[in-house]
């Protein structure tokens, strides 16, 4: 029995199973070039073949496809929040960053290096890295220190919060994308839209009073502004990413590449100032969590990209789904780290998660 795999439209994918009837094997010459699923080489000479079944997957099972993708980059993003607060739990937070940015450089400089050598050779057309005039690079090398500035904030606050606190935080950055596009860009959020941004205000300010009950105060815990911090400039971040990617033109694979080479300088500084003053009072401890923490992110968005990538996809719900995330870090936080108000938080998360489908959903 053969399977054959016959891509069909609508990206439908369908596969027929085919029996070589028993009685002409003995004819069998597979140099013909009669029919059969081998095509030229399938059969002659007398030989039968029997369609026995197909199946498929057809163009309703198309956006599955996208959305379970969705679904994997949430659960990979989750994985990321999970190795970064065990990397920077009583941990040196400047050479954990530098050392996880180091490794996903590393990962990406091989890409860089083959295009140099044989541009023309590169396997994966989506993964090829174009060259950049100098505009470009300074363009690049802004956004990787707006992501190093992001990625600090963020792990200086993991270090010291609880996860099912820190992780909510960091999903309610679309609120923020909107807000800021709101006063800078001059757009205008939609009714439904500015509900949305109601419901995670309502819900932030809800997990403010869930973490005073952990002597954490929101207003005045610099962790919690190290987080806010973190999640504007990410915020700002994809707002500078749109620029990049649909104003200057930059494709994605050069903009991944060259930002994640760039980061590594743009941790340097604080490397530096952690190992002439701090270095003796926090020594690094090495943890195998830290060389995790950039092969999760580079699987998820390469995951992410994909899906978007799906001419069915919507946008909207994949964001929404991205934010999921949290509830990978909340569920890993309660189990693993025994952290407290699971309830409490439970319901704070659920609400923001609501806000944010109103946001990119029904907006």
């Amino acid at each position: 029995m053969v399977c054959r795999f016959a891509p069909a439209p609508a990206f439908d994918l369908v596969v027929t199973a085919w029996r070589l009837d028993s009685d002409s094997v003995a004819a069998w010459d597979p140099l013909s070039s009669t029919g059969g699923p081998l095509g030229n080489a399938g059969g002659g000479f007398g030989a039968r073949w029997t369609p026995i079944n197909s199946f498929g997957f057809g163009a309703d099972d198309a956006a599955m496809n996208w959305i379970l993708l969705s679904l994997v980059s949430a659960v990979l993003l989750g994985c990321y929040d999970i190795s970064k607060k065990k990397a920077a739990s009583a941990n040196a937070v400047p050479a954990v960053l530098l050392i996880s940015t180091s490794i996903g450089a590393a990962l990406w400089l091989t890409l860089v290096v083959w295009y140099f050598v044989d541009p023309t050779s590169q396997p994966v057309a989506w993964l090829a890295i174009e060259p950049l005039d100098v505009r470009g690079h300074w363009l690049v090398v802004a956004k990787s220190v707006l992501v190093a500035s992001s990625w600090t904030f963020a792990l200086f606050a993991l270090k010291h919060l609880p996860l099912s606190i820190a992780a909510p935080i960091r999903s309610t950055s679309p609120l923020w994308t909107i807000l800021i596009a709101t006063v800078v860009l001059g757009e205008r959020p939609t009714t439904v839209q500015w509900a949305g941004i109601v419901i995670v205000l309502f819900s932030f300010w809800m997990f403010s009073v869930v973490g005073r009950r952990e002597g954490i105060h929101f207003i005045r815990d610099r962790w919690v502004a190290c987080m806010m911090l973190a999640t504007v400039t990410g915020a700002v971040s994809s707002i500078y990413d749109k620029y990049l990617l649909q104003t200057v033109g930059i494709p994605v694979a050069t903009l991944q590449a060259w930002f994640t080479l760039y980061l590594v300088p743009a941790m340097v500084p604080c490397f530096l100032w952690w190992f002439r003053m701090d270095r003796r009072r926090m020594p690094l401890q090495w943890r195998r969590s830290i060389c995790l923490i950039s092969p999760l992110l580079l699987a998820a968005d390469l995951v992410y990209f994909n899906a978007v990538a799906d001419s069915d996809a919507l946008i909207s719900v994949i964001s929404t789904l991205r934010r999921c995330s949290v509830v990978v870090a909340f569920v890993y936080g309660i189990g693993a780290l025994k952290e407290r108000q699971v309830a409490a938080k439970a319901m704070c998360i659920a609400g923001i998660l609501l806000g944010v489908i109103v946001l990119t959903c029904f907006g």
